[in-house]
This record gives structure tokens, C-alpha cells and sequence, in this order.
């Protein structure tokens, strides 16, 4: 009787999990079978979820009762707290499996090549988002003492930084943040927030549904330069053919043309300025300086040469993720990402890395919403599946189940399982519950292993 199909996926977040569920609803889920294990860095599932999703958006974080679906299912298992490449490597991932699927995901910031990033008060906004998400790989403090704050970037994670600026402590005290984060964002001193982009309104890449957030709050006031309400040719097309580009068009045309209102924080969002310089006095950031732009025709825009400098002493660069190099595959530099074909891993040669696949951010870069990864993990998954009835997968040498946990018993790696992560669910909402949350998140990563029973 043939075995199941053994396949490792590197990386629990949404992109691993929906490859596994791919997997599992597959014709050979039927016959022979699929056991599948995922390995984690953190001693919790969820990835960009937990780590990388403000904590006041809770219909996002819904999506895990989706995910938790897929983990229960009998022929998954979850090894937590276990590190690529330092605790199991590529080699040692070939023994026990036919193949291995990398959904790793992207942590670093993207780099914005202008001077004055290196000061003290520039910061990348992924550091930041890791903090008040309560990674415990990042510093437990935060300096919050700048009352005027510039945020770069016109995208979602920019409108998560510029939110969580912008809002009170107390706001995103029903929320899950620890009490680390709460006290540091009690001693926020922002009272003005300035977001920056270098186009238009019809470029931005916000999500209307996010954008819109951002003027439920009681305290804030978003403000919108009604000269930062431009569209060209390159534009009206843009907002023709995307509704969603369209929806976000709309309402900063609505707050361009409204009164500002009295709320306490205000949250200006700029159109047309290029950042192309932050400002230093001894080492520290003392402002931003940029260059307006105008549209040419397009819906790119072109330099006029008018430079403005605005008064703030603590910048965000949210410019985008990048992903980290994964040791033994190919890399390419410039996108940090894999390079592959359908999900397959690519060689310098052009050859297919035999048994191994990517999907996810590491595979297109970090792109698009959560749910597109779902796609992404089905042409993947598609593509194994074609190696494995073409008889293209390598045999490993050990692929019963147990040996992976030997394995792992024999270097001493501390792991968390499936199990684990309902212990540690149950000891968060624990702590929240007598504060009448639904959850408080442990930060310390013995205190997560502790809580897991590992």
C-alpha cells in the first residue's frame, strides 16, 4: 500500500496554511494521502495576522477562525518556535519529505534611498508595526515623543502607522495589545500626523474600507488639501477601470471639500509631494523636506523643482516589506524574492529545484491582500501535485512522521505543537478576561513557550 505524500511547508501564516488546505482537498488527500507539517519561527501560528495586522482591526484577525479550520484537520501537524535555517535546513527538510513548499514572509522595511534615513527619529515602519503587534524579537519600548509625525508611504501599512499615532492609548485598550504597548502609546505625544505621497489621489494604494477607518475615530480629524485633488488623462482612466481606486478618489474628495472639525489629533493626508530629504540637527531628525509634483498626462508625475520643508521630529518609512534571504535557494536581489515558475523554484540554470516550491510573499513579493494568496497557493500546490503524478519528486530517505520529531528531540529544539497554540489561545484570553477583552497577547517568547506547555 503506497504512503501518504509527505510535504513540508516553511512558514504558518495565511500563505502556508492555504497551501495545506490545498493539499488537502486534492485528489491525492483521497488516495495515497497527504501528511503535511508546518514549520514556524514562532512559537505561534498566523504570521502576518498576529504580527502584522493592527490590533483594531478585528475583522481581519477574523480570518483565523478560517485558518484554525484547516490546522484541525488530523493530517497537519504544527512544529512552532522552530527557525529556517538554523534549526532544520533544506537538507535536512529532504529526509523526512517529497517536498518542501517556503511561504515565508517579509519582516524588513524596504529601503528609501534619500538622505537623512539613517538619523536618529527615522524609522521603518515594519519595526514599529512589530512592536505594537508585540513581536517578541523587537525592543519592549518605543520613542513616542515627537508631537508632529511624518509618515511615508500611501499605502495600507501607512494608514495602520498613522492610525495607531494618531488614535489615544485608551482607544486600543479593548484590543489585544499588552501592556507594554498600552503604556508606551499612553505617553504618545502626536497630535499631528502627516501622511505623504508622491502622486495622486487616483495612485494611492489605500483600501477603501481602510481609508474610511480612519474617520471613525473620535479623536482624530483627517484633513485633505482640496489642491491635492488632481487627475489626469492616466488618472480618470485608472479610476474608470478600478472601482476600488475609484471608492478611495471619492472619499478624499469628500473630506477635501468638508470644514475641519475640532477632534484633538489631526491626520493630514498630502498628494504630490516626493520625499527627498530628511532633515538632521546633531543626528537627530529634525524635518522632512520635499519636492511637489504634478501630474504628466499619465498618472506618473514629474518634479516642479518646488521643495517644501515640513516641521517633524520622528519620520516612518513605510515604503514597503522586503523579504529575507533564505539560505540554499536562488535569490533574486532586486524583487527579494524567490525566482520560480508556477510556485516551482528556479535555478540559475533554468532548472527546477527539484521538490521545492514557494508561495506567497516570498514568491511575488509583498503584494496585495491577504486573500490573494490564496490563488497564489493554489497554482503552487497544482504544480507539486503535476511533479508528484509525473514521479518527479525525490524519495526521502526517512519519511515517517516520527522522525521529524526525533529529529527536532535530538537537537534539543524546543517546539510548540497545534495543541500547544490552543494552550496559549486559552491563556491570552485568560489575561484579558477580567478587563472585559477578549484577549491580552503574550510578548515574552518564554512566556509563550511556557503557555504552549513546551
Amino acid at each position: 500500500m503506497p504512503r501518504p505524500l509527505r510535504v513540508a511547508i516553511v512558514g504558518a501564516g495565511p500563505a502556508g496554511i492555504y497551501a495545506a488546505d490545498a493539499l488537502l482537498k486534492s485528489e491525492v488527500a483521497a488516495e495515497p494521502g497527504v501528511s503535511i507539517d508546518l514549520f514556524e519561527r514562532m512559537p505561534a501560528p498566523f504570521g502576518l495576522i498576529r504580527y502584522g495586522v493592527a490590533p483594531d482591526h478585528p475583522r481581519i484577525k477574523g480570518i483565523i477562525t478560517a485558518l484554525h479550520q484547516v490546522l484541525d484537520k488530523p493530517q497537519i501537524r504544527l512544529f512552532g518556535n522552530v527557525d529556517y535555517p538554523t534549526d532544520i535546513c533544506l537538507d535536512d527538510l529532504r529526509a523526512f519529505y517529497d517536498a518542501v513548499i517556503f511561504s515565508t514572509g517579509a519582516t524588513a522595511d524596504r529601503e528609501l534611498s534619500i538622505p537623512g534615513v539613517e538619523l536618529d527619529g527615522s524609522y521603518g515602519a515594519a519595526d514599529f508595526v512589530s512592536w505594537y503587534d508585540g513581536h517578541p524579537d523587537v525592543p519592549r519600548t518605543w520613542p513616542l515623543e515627537a508631537d508632529k509625525v511624518a509618515v511615508l508611504g500611501v499605502g495600507n501599512v501607512a494608514l495602520d502607522v498613522a492610525r495607531i499615532l494618531a488614535k489615544t492609548a485608551d482607544e486600543l485598550l479593548p484590543t489585544e495589545i499588552p501592556p507594554n504597548v498600552h503604556d508606551g502609546l499612553r505617553a504618545n505625544k502626536a497630535l499631528e500626523v502627516h501622511v505623504f505621497g508622491r502622486r495622486g489621489p487616483a495612485q494611492a494604494k489605500f483600501s477603501p474600507l481602510e481609508l474610511r477607518e480612519l474617520d471613525h475615530s473620535p479623536n482624530i480629524e483627517v484633513i485633505v488639501d482640496p489642491e491635492d485633488i488632481d487627475y489626469d488623462e492616466g488618472s480618470i482612466e485608472t479610476r474608470r477601470g478600478n472601482k476600488q481606486a475609484d471608492m478611495v478618489a471619492k472619499t478624499l474628495e469628500n473630506w477635501a471639500i468638508r470644514d475641519v472639525g475640532d477632534r484633538p489629533h489631526k491626520l493630514f493626508l498630502h498628494f504630490f509631494e516626493s520625499p527627498t530629504e530628511i532633515l538632521g540637527e546633531d543626528g537627530k531628525v529634525v524635518g522632512l523636506r520635499t519636492e511637489r509634483t504634478a501630474l504628466d498626462g499619465t498618472g506618473n508625475v514629474k518634479g516642479t523643482g518646488e521643495f517644501k520643508d515640513w516641521d517633524t521630529t520622528a519620520i516612518y518609512r513605510a515604503v514597503g516589506y522586503l523579504s529575507d534571504k533564505l539560505p540554499k535557494l536562488p535569490w533574486d536581489i532586486d524583487s527579494g524574492t524567490v525566482p520560480d515558475e508556477g510556485g516551482r523554484v528556479i535555478q540559475e540554470s533554468g532548472e527546477h529545484l527539484q521538490s521545492t516550491y514557494v508561495t506567497g510573499w516570498i514568491r511575488r513579493g509583498p503584494v496585495g491582500l491577504i486573500g490573494h494568496t490564496k490563488g497564489d497557493a493554489n497554482e503552487t500546490v497544482s504544480n507539486l501535485l503535476a511533479d508528484y503524478a509525473g514521479g518527479r519528486l525525490h524519495e526521502p530517505a526517512t519519511p515517517a512522521p516520527e522522525a521529524v520529531d526525533t529529529f527536532l528531540a535530538e537537537r534539543n529544539v524546543r517546539y510548540t505543537t497545534w495543541d500547544g497554540w490552543y494552550r496559549l489561545d486559552a491563556a491570552e484570553k485568560a489575561l484579558g478576561e477580567p478587563q472585559g477583552r477578549e484577549r491580552v497577547k503574550l510578548v515574552e517568547r518564554e512566556d509563550m513557550l511556557r503557555a504552549s506547555g513546551s
